[in-house]
């Protein structure tokens, strides 16, 4: 049921063992048979086919824990329990502290976005042109360090939080509603963006998450909304909220609807100072101010509007509450993100049927995320799916290290970072607000395949930077790891092509082994 990946030099068991051979006379010593070999202190669940294809496809990656706890509740409980978490962190203990040492944890995004727009604004008042060079590259280097310290704990949680659900629907959304971490001040931001916008409400209403976004200064800064104000229009939100957040393209919406949309988002924007605006006496009620979130009355367009055929009375920010009402109610936004998920979890071009019987979901619930996954969850569309999605470089990435190295936990996400600015997906980099592409041929070309063998050859190595705390200067030896013996596998080998398993056969050490595996045509699908 695995398509074979093909190069223009050759066949993919020829393109592994060419490269195999190639990384081998380059590194001598580094492919010993001992740097693999371990045995698991606990023997991991051994899974069948359809379960393992099913625990791929709802965590970032199935490993020996998860297969575990899988094989002992059943797919059913397992599946319940991914839809519906308990509150709180989850953690292991070690991670958990490593996330509670960043600054982005210790400290509120709103102190941060004005400590940090106040340093721009002195870099810039220097007049001589040596200091100004130096404290101008001191405010992008602490801009840097936030937005590192940001995906630090996204990959976190990705490789080691039980709710693994949740927090591929926290990427998930996060692309959906994207904002570029490259655009002004908002490598400050986009932490608490992805934490209190997104993830917070990943598997709750849609209407919150729209609510959220809306309200966040990362999305207001991004799509410009911050300078949209009555009398100087700017339609840049308007119109993605409509075409890519809510609504789609097609359905119905018209120019007057971005326009009468935008009038109602004029004031809502972002105030990066430690006072507020000021405000004329009689509108000084309607002044809204959380963190650096602002409604400034001073800047909003008071009049009526009518807006996708309802009639919105101008009494400020209370326009917004209705016109996000109205957004998240309509049909076409059930269809619209009903078939998004299903194109995330099924297929490119999923049926229209299971489509449809999603957005009835959508409809009946006001919008439950939880509900709509678990209509997907259940449709035979779903379950004839499993194994045939092809991996997207998140996917591969974390898939690869959770199977790999299973609860050991790393201390350096730098790699992984790195390892996703190499193939094209980095965290908070999406540049357009249409998020990355979902569909399969935007990750196969041959140079993507040949950077997934050289991330699977670290990986399959024992990938000693992952362990190795910044700055360290003296070595560590590689993680020793044995996949072909890993018995949470068994279903997967017994689905491996023939061209797999003479490439495998070739393999004289474990990191060879481990390395064809994690770069195979298989392991690229769940």
């Amino acid at each position: 049921m695995f398509s074979q990946l093909r190069s223009p030099v050759g066949t993919f068991r020829g393109i592994l063992i060419g490269a195999l051979a190639s990384v081998a006379a380059l590194s001598p010593g580094a492919a010993t048979p001992e740097a693999g070999l371990a045995t698991p202190a606990a023997p991991p669940a051994s899974l069948s086919a359809g379960d393992l294809s099913l625990l791929n496809r709802i965590t970032w990656g199935a490993n020996a824990s998860t297969a575990g706890r899988f094989a002992r509740i059943g797919p059913e409980a397992f599946i319940r329990e991914q839809l519906h978490p308990a509150p709180g962190e989850r953690l292991p203990p070690v991670v958990q502290a490593q996330i509670d040492a960043l600054k982005i944890s210790q400290k509120p995004a709103a102190s941060l976005a004005i400590e940090l727009e106040q340093q721009r604004r002195d870099a810039n008042a220097i007049t001589d042109l040596d200091q100004k060079r130096d404290a101008r590259r001191a405010y992008r280097q602490a801009l840097a360090d936030l937005r590192r310290e940001a995906a630090t704990r996204s990959l976190l949680r990705d490789l080691y939080s039980p709710d693994q659900l949740k927090e591929q629907l926290t990427w998930f959304w996060l692309n959906h509603f994207n904002v570029s971490a490259n655009k002004g001040n908002i490598r400050a931001l986009i932490g608490d963006y992805e934490e209190t916008a997104i993830r917070r409400h990943a598997l709750g209403r849609f209407r919150d998450l729209l609510a959220a976004t809306l309200h966040h200064p990362a999305m207001l800064i991004y799509l410009d909304n911050n300078r949209n104000a009555a009398g100087q229009i700017n339609e840049n939100y308007a119109r993605e909220i409509m075409e890519l957040h809510s609504l789609g393209v097609a359905s119905g919406y018209t120019q007057k609807d971005v326009q009468e949309l935008a009038r109602i988002l004029t004031g809502v924007g972002v105030n990066l100072t430690p006072e507020g605006p000021k405000v004329r006496p009689a509108l000084r009620g309607q002044l809204v101010r959380d963190g650096v979130f602002v409604f400034n009355p001073n800047r909003h367009d008071y009049g009526d509007k009518i807006f996708l055929g309802h009639r919105i009375e101008g009494r400020g920010l209370a326009e917004v509450d209705q016109a996000l009402d109205i957004l998240s109610r309509a049909p076409a936004t059930s269809r619209f993100i009903s078939r998004k998920l299903a194109v995330y979890f099924v297929s490119d071009d999923p049926p229209a049927a299971l489509v449809e019987r999603m957005a009835a979901t959508f409809r009946k619930t006001d919008g439950d995320v939880a509900a709509v996954l678990e209509t997907m969850f259940n449709s035979t569309e779903f379950k004839t799916s499993l194994g045939t999605r092809f991996k997207d470089p998140m996917h591969f990435v974390l898939s690869a290290i959770r199977l790999a190295y299973d609860d050991r936990v790393i201390v350096n996400t730098l790699p992984l970072q790195n390892w996703l600015n190499r193939m094209a997906e980095p965290l908070y980099g999406r540049q357009t607000p249409d998020g990355y592409s979902l569909a399969e041929a935007a990750w196969t070309s041959p140079g993507q395949m040949a950077t997934r063998f050289e991330i699977a050859r670290v990986i399959g190595s024992g990938a000693a930077p992952l362990f190795r705390t910044q700055g360290l200067a003296e070595p560590v030896e590689p993680v020793p790891i044995q996949l072909a013996e890993n018995p949470s596998l068994e279903g997967m080998q017994s689905r491996l092509g023939q061209q797999t398993r003479e490439a495998l056969n070739t393999a004289t050490t474990a990191r060879d082994w481990n390395t064809l595996f994690l770069a195979s045509p298989e392991f690229m699908r769940r």
